[in-house]
């Protein structure tokens, strides 16, 4: 059926050639940590797993409810976007976090970029008591609001784009429901999943378009799909993990997942020729691992962790335990190296995406 709505970078291995504001020079990838009870980002320079400065977001008039929720980058580090569950907006920034455009959404979310086109798809966060059941799209180059895509269930939380560019995938955190989304008109297909509540909290694509993982909150597993059709995705199993599975990851090579696991406070590594938990890996710097994602190079993953006492889905929290952290996982190894001290209720995490198909991962130094 057509929903289309008419709307207005670890060490020196990450660094990469970025081009900056003054013409082409070396520039360290940069990480991207939004701290959702703070109003700040958190932003990390990959060479040195530091981190390099602290965005206030009251500093560019916005309130301290403003929530920053999640994170993305551009290939080359030269533009990230932030949404603002509080503020309503999406914002698009410069590599020196100059504001360089905006659109306003109610309660936005999740976000992915398109890997070819000038687009980013938005979905909603579960902070309204019912927020609109649309996914966004936005022209990225100067933030104009596209289209808005009816995708019929309620919260739609869940998205990724399809590495293949044709379609994206949204999913909800009230029904057992996830719908494809064909970008050229709108189209959608969905997808129902029997059984008791699951809680789709967030989706991801295998590197090479095959399958589509969602990660089941209060259901405790990682439920796959075969999109060898991207238009239908097909229920393929559902893999058992630690209580409270929040985001996933692939690595580049596509052999593994990562998956953040909230309410048991560990991540768990699933081997994608087994689809069995291999590792599960456990931390002191971890509480409340919420979100997941790897270095361009693919050898570290990086989680951020809450420290929070609320709900999974509370978005106002304020019930601190301690400080957010960032913790950085050797890929190869699965052991955490690096814990950084963010600020409060870390959430999202953005990184550029692989700009050469990166080397198999390899042991951290």
């Amino acid at each position: 059926m057509s929903g289309r709505r008419s709307g207005s970078a670890a060490g020196a291995l990450a660094v990469a050639l970025l081009v900056g504001a003054g013409g082409a020079r070396a520039q360290s990838p940069r990480l991207y940590v939004t701290n959702q009870d703070d109003a700040t980002v958190s932003i990390v320079d990959l060479a040195t797993l530091r981190v390099v400065e602290t965005l206030d977001l009251q500093r560019l008039g916005f309130s301290p409810t403003a929530r920053p929720h999640h994170a993305q980058v551009e290939p080359d580090g030269r533009f990230w976007y932030v949404t603002l569950i509080g503020a309503g907006k999406v914002l698009k920034l410069d590599r020196e976090n100059r504001v360089v455009g905006s659109v306003d959404l109610e309660v936005p979310g999740l976000m992915s970029l398109h890997p070819r086109r000038d687009l980013l798809v938005v979905a909603r966060s579960m902070s309204a008591v019912n927020p609109p059941r649309r996914i966004a799209l936005v022209r990225r180059s100067d933030m104009t609001l596209l289209d808005e895509v009816e995708v019929v269930f309620p919260r739609p939380h869940a998205l990724v784009v399809d590495p293949r560019g044709e379609y994206a995938y949204v999913a909800s955190l009230g029904e057992n429901q996830l719908a494809s989304v064909r970008l050229d008109d709108g189209v959608t297909r969905l997808v129902e999943v029997d059984g008791a509540p699951l809680t789709f909290v967030q989706l991801a694509a295998s590197p090479d378009g095959r399958w589509l993982a969602a990660t089941a909150q209060t259901g405790n597993a990682l439920v796959l799909f075969d999109i060898a059709d991207p238009a239908q995705p097909t229920l393929a199993r559902r893999i058992p993990m630690n209580a409270g599975p929040f985001e996933p990851v692939f690595t580049f090579d596509g052999r593994r997942i990562f998956v953040t696991n909230l309410d048991a406070n560990t991540v768990s590594e699933v081997s994608t020729e087994t689809w069995e938990v291999v590792r599960v890996i456990a931390h002191a710097g971890f509480g409340q691992p919420h979100g997941v994602a790897l270095s361009p190079d693919g050898q570290r993953l990086f989680v951020s962790n809450r420290h929070q006492s609320g709900g999974a889905h509370d978005h106002e929290g304020h019930k601190a335990v301690a400080q957010g952290t960032l913790a950085v996982i050797c890929v190869a190894t699965g052991t955490v190296d690096t814990v950084l001290t963010v600020g409060n209720y870390a959430a999202g995490v953005g990184t550029p995406p692989p700009g050469t198909r990166p080397e198999a991962p390899r042991p951290c130094r």
